[in-house]
């Protein structure tokens, strides 16, 4: 049985999606579908999570992706003002990143052999842009968008079998982040901070965006990025050639695995802005190591914010990578079987109301792993297989 607290809190967050469903047997398998998710079973695919739910075959799931008339950007919005209730706070963070996710054929909406960082290589996958939450009660996805390669909108009838929606135009990655972020902030998503990778820190739009709308942000810039330093734009690579080495300073931008994260750090001050009373910086980071490793972080933050607050929210980044492995690892976030445009919505919503959920267990001390309802032994891939009369 589940804890009463924890049993609570599953059925709060049943009853505020519940309105996203038209009719009580949707909402059912709704609720059907993120307890699987929270459960045990090893893979959360059709058979096994039906299996595991007690049901004889998988068809009342895959017609719930399939064919559920339910609107996942409405599922979406109450997973952003849950986590907004359980997790918000003013000084906190959105991160963007992308993750890959591995899958054979061509069907699948998206699909395209291009690089995945999942994998380290290219490979055949769909790519997913996630806008992710953290604060210091815990990190967790929000937002999700799937990138759809260009050359898939050459081919009409490709597009209409995996179910596109014709008002769907392409959108580079760093453009669907600025989309998400902005949408965040009209839902009243309480942050204070954006952080990312120079895949979105090189996007200029979205710098200028943020600054418009009086938002600091730490963003990770390539190279050939150019900045606006004193009367000149230079390159970040020539400003890191030029840096004064007596100005390290070392400091931890968070806790890892093997403890403090520490690093070299060195600031150097950017074009003052126009809004009075802020700041653009260049932050740079160096390996205890490597001297040869630099990253470099564009800033803009009021003055008066200190350098370890910037290296702070430079290390806060990471936790997106965290979101991405947990969701993977607990909640099936790349274990679907769909191949729809809609069900691929569909399903990573649901994974990620199931990961919001656990992490605000978490949050609470409470036991998070009592929600996997399902012992692992009695659901394995191996018990499943024999079932099956599949080799083991």
């Amino acid at each position: 049985m589940l804890n009463c607290e924890i049993e609570t809190a599953f059925e709060e967050l049943i009853n505020r999606i519940e309105n996203v469903f038209t009719n009580k047997k949707s909402c059912i398998a709704a609720k059907k579908y993120l307890t699987g998710l929270l459960s045990q079973v090893e893979r959360k695919n059709g058979w096994q999570l039906s299996e595991a739910l007690g049901e004889t075959t998988p068809y009342v799931l895959q017609q719930f992706l399939y064919r559920g008339r339910f609107s996942a950007d409405e599922l979406r919005d109450h997973l952003q003002m849950y986590v907004n209730e359980k997790l918000g706070d003013p000084d906190g963070i959105l991160v963007v990143d992308e993750t890959g996710f591995l899958k054979q054929g061509k069907r699948s909406c998206g699909v395209k052999r291009q690089y995945s960082g999942t994998a380290g290589r290219i490979e055949n996958c769909q790519i997913g842009v996630f806008l992710t939450y953290a604060s210091q009660k815990g990190h967790t996805p929000i937002d999700r968008q799937l990138y759809i390669p260009k050359d898939w909108f050459d081919d009409k009838e490709r597009c209409k079998k995996a179910g596109i929606p014709e008002t769907i135009v392409f959108q580079t990655k760093p453009e669907m982040a600025l989309e998400m972020i902005k949408q965040a902030t009209l839902r009243g998503v309480s942050y204070r901070w954006v952080t990312g990778d120079c895949v979105y820190g090189d996007y200029q739009t979205l710098r200028m965006w943020l600054e418009e709308q009086r938002k600091c942000y730490v963003l990770c810039v390539s190279g050939k990025e150019y900045l606006q330093e004193e009367d000149q734009r230079v390159s970040v690579s020539f400003v890191l050639k030029g840096l004064d080495e007596t100005k390290w300073f070392t400091a931890s931008c968070g806790d890892g695995s093997k403890g403090a994260r520490l690093y070299n750090w060195q600031i150097k001050e950017l074009e003052i802005p126009v809004i009075e009373g802020w700041r653009r910086c260049l932050l740079v980071r160096k390996s205890l190591l490597d001297s040869k490793e630099l990253c470099a972080y564009v800033c803009f933050a009021p003055v008066g914010v200190s350098v370890l607050k910037l290296v702070e929210v430079a290390g806060r980044r990471w936790t997106v990578e965290r979101c991405f492995v947990e969701s993977k690892s607990k909640v099936g976030f790349d274990q679907y079987e769909v191949q729809s445009f809609s069900g691929w919505y569909k399903h990573v919503t649901f994974a990620c109301l199931a990961h919001a959920l656990l992490t605000y267990l978490s949050c609470c001390s409470l036991d998070a792993r009592s929600m996997q309802k399902y012992e692992s032994s009695s659901c394995s891939l191996a018990l499943f297989k024999k079932k099956r009369g599949l080799l083991v």
